[in-house]
């Protein structure tokens, strides 16, 4: 079915990223960045069924051609810092056809950001039909009305009560402080962006007539005390469809028959509560020794098992000091409570255990790959030394080093670039704890992941502790129905007679 998927990055050069590299992958396309020189190919790559430049009204037609568009980008963008390209990534729903799929797109791509000044790179990938996904690349600048790259900020000089500028005698020049040109970098515009895609992909399914809807907010957002399962990723994906297990795979199995469990333990929680709403309402409800009369009594059954089932009963009572109904609503209202404190301490679980597994799972390819990734840099720091030397064979020297540095990459792509996704999860997650100087905590990660399985053992127990008595519970309602059913008047028989036969 439908679900919410959204994920806003920002491609920066400070991380080694390129914009025209993730335009070309996104594409399947083969692109050369002018930047830095290395030809980017990714024409066998699969799944992509659409890849099309969308434009504002102010932007030149030449940048239609995705390699122009974005080798501009590179070129406009100076410093080795910059925020090349915004990148939303995006589930469309698997319940649409892939025309109508591909429909939505454009219109959500063109009403929510070309509309407002940006370009928009827009591809839709879907390998077998099972997770079609569409990735949007945008501008970071607005344009010029001359259709010339505008600024992504301007200065503002800092004015005193009186309107003059404040002259700074340190730095010999007027204070002043930079005021962004567009309100695209503004936080709370992920939030809008992923709000108008919920609006409008669910205005969709209810046009063409679907019942399911996709929902931008988290389960703890919605009030949903179930655990989120994780991100499974196109590798593992990958491996599930073909039949092989993966651990990903696993956890996520396991945490669908616990939520399945928790569903249908707060339902019959639930039901329980009705009845005992039910059963205060009752004029003359029955005694707990009615109830033992009743179950010592029960025909079909031996005398034996039927004494077996009062005991444990009335063990399970004399335990939780339960004498009349007000005792049974206080004990029902207990466990409804310890219920919800079970699920929110496995909720908080399953994602702190969700998080370790994937700080393991990256760091096991950041270190398999490091040792790889240094020997890139350094290659690409001779090409680099070399673009710098002068002489009569400067530019066979250079084209040789840049030959040097694509021979490498295509070589080693794959280790490469699951270096730099891991790399980038590691920063990210970190932040001021990541130092690629030092080793990863990989020791801590383990620990706690370990304490975290134990705590989740522990909040199990709890669980079955609660169902078990909720199973207690519903014997008891149970004999009380039987109770009651019996000692319901039976209605008079009538006798009518027809042809001399009663009826």
């Amino acid at each position: 079915m439908a679900i919410f998927h959204s994920h806003v990055q920002v491609i920066k050069r400070s991380k080694g990223k390129s914009a025209v590299a993730a335009a070309a992958y996104r594409a399947g396309e083969t692109i050369k960045n002018e930047y830095d020189g290395i030809t980017h190919d990714f024409t066998r790559k699969r799944g992509v069924v659409l890849a099309e430049i969308i434009l504002p009204d102010h932007a030149p037609r030449k940048y239609a051609d995705r390699a122009v568009l974005w080798n501009a980008v590179e070129k406009i963008e100076k410093a080795d810092n910059s925020q090349l390209a915004r990148e939303l990534e995006i589930s469309l729903p698997i319940e649409f056809t892939r025309e109508q799929n591909i429909a939505l797109a454009r219109t959500y791509a063109t009403n929510t950001f070309v509309s407002v000044g940006m370009c928009a790179d827009l591809c839709i990938h879907d390998v077998d039909g099972t997770n079609p996904h569409m990735h949007i690349m945008l501008t970071m600048r607005p344009f010029n009305e001359n259709g010339t790259w505008g600024s992504k900020q301007k200065k503002e000089y800092t004015l005193d009560r009186d309107g003059n500028k404040i002259y700074d005698p340190v730095k010999r020049q007027y204070q002043c402080r930079s005021i962004p040109s567009t309100d695209w970098n503004r936080h709370a515009k992920a939030d809008e962006w992923r709000k108008a895609w919920e609006d409008m992909a669910n205005a969709e399914l209810e046009r063409l007539g679907f019942d399911v809807r996709i929902d931008r907010r988290s389960y703890a957002e919605q009030g949903i005390e179930l655990i989120p399962t994780i991100h499974m990723g196109v590798a593992a994906s990958q491996m599930e469809k073909k039949g092989i297990r993966t651990e990903r795979g696993d956890i996520n199995r396991e945490i669908e028959i616990t939520n399945k469990e928790i569903r249908q333990l707060r339902a019959r929680m639930n039901k329980l509560s009705d009845w005992l709403k039910e059963e205060a309402a009752n004029p003359k409800p029955p005694t707990l020794y009615d109830v033992f009369v009743e179950i010592l009594n029960r025909p079909g059954r031996s005398k034996i098992t039927n004494l077996q089932n009062a005991a444990e009963i009335l063990a399970f009572l004399q335990r939780n000091d339960i004498a009349d109904d007000a005792d049974m609503d206080k004990k029902v209202n207990a466990m409804h409570s310890k219920l919800n404190s079970v699920s929110k301490e496995l909720n908080k679980t399953g994602r702190r255990i969700e998080t370790l597994n994937e700080h393991l799972y990256q760091s096991a390819f950041y270190n398999e790959h490091r040792a790889l990734k240094r020997q890139y840099n350094r290659i690409y720091a001779k090409y680099e030394a070399t673009k710098q030397e002068t002489g009569l064979f400067k530019e066979r020297k250079v084209k040789k080093a840049l030959e040097a540095v694509n021979d490498f990459y295509e070589a080693n792509r794959t280790g490469l670039t699951l270096f730099d996704a891991a790399e980038k999860y590691l920063r990210e997650h970190m932040q001021k704890h990541y130092d690629p100087k030092k080793p990863l905590p990989i020791k801590k990660w383990e620990k706690e992941l370990e304490e975290k399985l134990t705590d989740k053992t522990t909040l199990t127990r709890e669980y079955k502790a609660l169902k078990d008595e909720t199973y207690k519970i519903e014997q008891i309602r149970a004999s009380v129905k039987t109770i009651l059913h019996n000692e319901e008047p039976q209605p008079e028989r009538t006798v009518k007679k027809s042809r001399g036969v009663e009826i």
